[in-house]
Formats: structure tokens, sequence, C-alpha cells
């Protein structure tokens, strides 16, 4: 009930923006309708803990607003912030909470340097808790309020963000139960802006089907599990992929069950990320996001400046980087750790392979990965040939899983997934090809239920399927000079039934004994109306 609740109220938001933007286009007018929406839910939360924690009581006939403003006179307000950056590491001021900022807009008392303000203040109370900092620190960056797209002067620019809140403040963010449903919210918005962003969506989501059927098969094997599970996505996008996999984690959702890492090299996309994952209910210290170029900066080993550790390698990772993308191949790459001992650099006009060893390098022995990549990657030869047949023999590949074409936004070629272990026993490799099962749509293909469950039932059954899976032996693929091309070992050809001649001359003669037929009742007809054949 919650979802659907939780989509209705997305399709309201969305007409919203469309009726707000005006001519700014839909990838750029999310990063003023996402972070506002962030706001707002930081705001609510800290008045819940202000409720929980400082003994407001409502007999009072004080708003939770007017007591806070009230503890700040008391206690002042360094004291206050210190409180609450403490625990949520962060902490709004009285005058830049949600309902400050409404109060004014009704009363017509915004300037347009309040929102300036408002973030400012924030960036600044962002910096009181030490641990917190890397997480909150600059979220709102990337909210440019001088964007002409916005008005042409001042005055329409805070008339446009006015709106932009009074509309976010009038829609009830829970769902009949009363839960809080602002995260699901969050999260359809951003599939919503990215179907809607062309090229640039598929640059920060990955369609939800595609993250179910990569966040099974990395958990697979988690049944009971009770420890802390580690994932990371190293092109983490909105957060939406490492999200999805937590709900695949036995008790995922329990506090610290799950501890995400991810980097992303686009700053607006990591401030998504950010938000994505906290409006989820992931605190801080269960996070450690970096804003960084995953095959430039490789992820930190050991303790980092703060003196924290940061562990190198993870129990899952999973991955939807950018397809065939250029990256900085120099030679020197070659004494790096993650690449090293495969001889050979992914050439830089296709940084595929370097996405595939940079995940496999921070993947732990007992751990699985996924990645999604173009078809390339399973037959292209040179360095790309070298570093495939290398990961075949040490047997890490695990199973090759075909997409259907046109799943993903802003490109339309059918991609596949790869899925690598450390720790096999066997020697052989599954391929599905799941390319033909699909529910068209208006401009996407879509994975039904049924579709995404027969893959995931295959991939856990490991044995031949006709014309869908093979389980190939490594003499198998030796034989193939290491080629994964799918069709090489999924023979998905359906022979055409064969033709009777005999019968389709029996119908041919009888058609032609009909066509004789009615010429000859033809020309009768004409023949009494007086008309010569």
């Amino acid at each position: 009930m919650a979802e659907s609740k939780a989509q209705n109220i997305s399709s309201q938001l969305w007409a919203i923006a469309n009726d707000l933007r005006g001519t700014m286009d839909a990838s750029s007018f999310k990063d003023y309708i996402l972070p506002f929406l962030f706001y707002k839910y930081l705001s609510i939360h800290q008045e819940a803990y202000i409720i929980d924690n400082w003994g407001y009581d409502e007999s009072d006939g004080l708003t939770v607003n007017e007591f806070y403003k009230q503890a700040v006179e008391e206690n002042g307000l360094d004291e206050c912030l210190l409180d609450i950056a403490g625990t949520l590491g962060y902490a709004i001021n009285p005058e830049d909470t949600w309902v400050t900022l409404t109060e004014h807009i009704h009363n017509g008392e915004v300037v347009p340097s309040d929102y300036q303000r408002l973030f400012d203040n924030f960036n600044k109370n962002a910096e009181i808790n030490k641990e917190a900092a890397a997480d909150f620190r600059g979220v709102f960056n990337s909210v440019n309020l001088g964007d002409s797209g916005l008005g042409s002067t001042l005055t329409g620019r805070t008339k446009t963000l006015n709106a932009v809140v009074t509309k976010l403040d009038e829609i009830e963010f829970k769902d009949e139960s009363g839960k809080d449903i602002l995260g699901e919210i969050y999260e359809y918005l951003i599939g919503k802006f990215a179907a809607n962003a062309g090229k640039k969506g598929g640059e920060f989501y990955t369609p939800h089907e595609v993250s179910v059927i990569l966040s099974k098969l990395v958990t697979e094997d988690l049944d009971g599990k009770e420890d802390t599970f580690t994932v990371y996505d190293p092109t983490m996008g909105s957060g939406s992929l490492l999200l999805t996999v937590r709900n695949e984690v036995p008790n995922g959702h329990r506090q610290g069950a799950v501890s995400f890492y991810g980097q992303e090299l686009n700053t607006v996309t990591y401030n998504l990320a950010r938000m994505n994952l906290m409006m989820h209910g992931v605190t801080y210290n269960n996070m450690t996001l970096r804003n960084a170029d995953t095959l430039g900066s490789d992820w930190p080993d050991g303790p980092d400046a703060d003196g924290i550790d940061r562990p190198r390698s993870f129990d899952a990772v999973v991955a939807n980087p950018p397809y065939s993308a250029k990256w900085d191949n120099n030679e020197s790459k070659l004494k790096d750790p993650r690449f090293s001992e495969y001889g050979k650099l992914a050439p830089a006009s296709k940084a595929d392979y370097a996405f595939i060893l940079h995940s496999l390098y921070h993947l732990n022995n007992e751990g699985t990965m996924a990645i999604v990549l173009p078809h390339g990657v399973l037959f292209r030869g040179a360095a790309e040939g070298k570093i495939r047949q290398t990961l075949l023999e040490k047997n890490y590949l695990h199973a090759v899983i075909g997409l259907p074409a046109n799943l993903f936004y802003g490109t339309s070629i059918p991609t596949t997934i790869l899925v690598f272990k450390k720790n096999r026993t066997t020697r052989d490799v599954l391929f599905i090809d799941a390319s033909n099962e699909f529910e068209k749509g208006k401009n996407q293909n879509n994975l039904s239920e049924e579709n995404i469950a027969k893959i995931i039932k295959t991939y856990r059954n490991r044995q031949d399927v006709d014309k869908y899976a093979h389980l190939a032996t490594m003499e198998e693929i030796k034989e193939n000079d290491y080629n994964l091309n799918i069709p090489r070992y999924v023979d998905t050809f359906e022979e055409e039934e064969e033709l009777d001649l005999d019968e389709i001359n029996r119908m041919i003669a009888k058609d032609n004994e009909e066509i004789a037929q009615l010429e000859k009742e033809i020309a009768e007809q004409l023949a009494l109306l007086g008309v010569k054949m």
C-alpha cells in the first residue's frame, strides 16, 4: 500500500515539476526539487529528534519550532547545534528550518538572500561533527541559485524557488499507516527524471529491474548471515543500486546491518546519492561515499586522514559503469596493484576492463561481484582478449548473462552481466541468454517479475536449459579461444517447420479451381448485362 501511495505522490510531484521548470530541461530541474525534498526531510528528522530528546510537551502550547527557538534562547545556539549534530551528524538553525522557511514564504517575508544563507549555515554546521562532516559537507552545493533557467531576474528566481518549497510543503509524505515514505518518493522521482533526461539519465540511474537482478546475484549466499554486510559500488550514480542490494540482505534494514561504500565522479550525482541513502534511513556512520574518479583515485587502504580504517575489500561489489568510456591508461598504471597482475591495460578508448579489474580487486575472497557492460567485453581481442583469458585462467568468472536490448536510459544496445567469484571450486562458466524474454514498453523494454525469477532460478540451478542456458566447461571456452560471445554457447536458433509440398500443391490446385469458377460466374453476369469480354 505504501508503494502505491508513494508512486501517486511521485506523479503529483512530477506534474508540479513540469509546471514549475518552464524552459529548464528535466535533468537540470532535478537539481532543485530533489535537494529541497531532502532539506524538508532533514528538517522533519531534526524535529523528531527534538521531540524525543529535549522534553518537548505539546500541552505547553508551543510548536516544535517555537520550542526549539526557546531552547536556543535559554541554552545558546552553539550548545543546541552541538547536541543535534552530535547525534544526527548535521544541524539546522532555528531561522532555517523548513517550518520557518514556509512561514516566511506565506507571509511574503522571504528575500533572495535567504536561500543562500540557509545553505551556508548548513555547510557551517556540517563541520560540527567531524565524523559526519564528509557525509554532509557541501551536499547542497549543486543547487545553483543563480541559474537563469529559474528566472531572468533575482526576484524571478526567488519566486520559482518559493513555488517549489510551497508545493512540496502542501504534500503529506506519509502512507495510510502514518509511515514516512519520503525515501520511496525520492526514488520514484529519480527514476522519472532519468527516464526524461535522455542520454543523461543513464549517467545517474540503473533501471530498477536490472538493480534487482544484480542485487539477488551478489546476495545469493547470504541466508542467515548476521554479521555486517559490506557492499561497494565504484560508479554509484544516485545510489539506488546500493539500496536495492540492502533489500536482498537478510535483516538488511536493521540499523547497521549493511555498510555502504561508493564512489561517483560527477559531483551533482554524488550529492544525489548522499541524499538518496539518507532519505532511506541510512545513517552517516553506515555509509562511506566519495566524490572521486574511480579509475584514477583508488579506494583508500588502511586508516584515512581521520584515523578511520577503511576496508579494502567488500562482501559484494555491484557496478553499472559508463560503457566503453575513455580513460587515462598511461604505462604507470601497470604498477597499480589493481591492474599489475594482468600484464595488460584496457585500451584508452574503452575502460570496460579497467572497471572490471578495479571492482574485482576490491572483492573479498568470499564475496560476489556483478557488473553490467556492453557485449564487446565478451569477444573483443588485443589487450582486452588477454585480460579476459587471464580472468578465465584464474577461474574468477562465474556467469555471463545476456540481457535484452533497450533496457537502459540513453542507450538501446543489449548488455551483459558478468558475475565473478574468487573462491570457486569448479572450472566452468554458466551462460544465460535472457535477451529474448522481456515486456515491450513504449520507449523502453522492461523485465517482468517472471523474467527476473527465471534468470535467478537458472543461475541458482546452474544447469543447461534448452535455448536459454548452458554450463560450459573450461575446455569448451578454450576451444573458442576464450571468446565468450553467448551464441557460441547457447543455441537459440528455432528451426522452421518443414513444408509439406504435396499439401501446398493441393491447396494451389484448389485455389485455381475456385478462381476459374469465379471467373465463369462473372462472365455469365456480364453476358446478361450485354457486356462483351
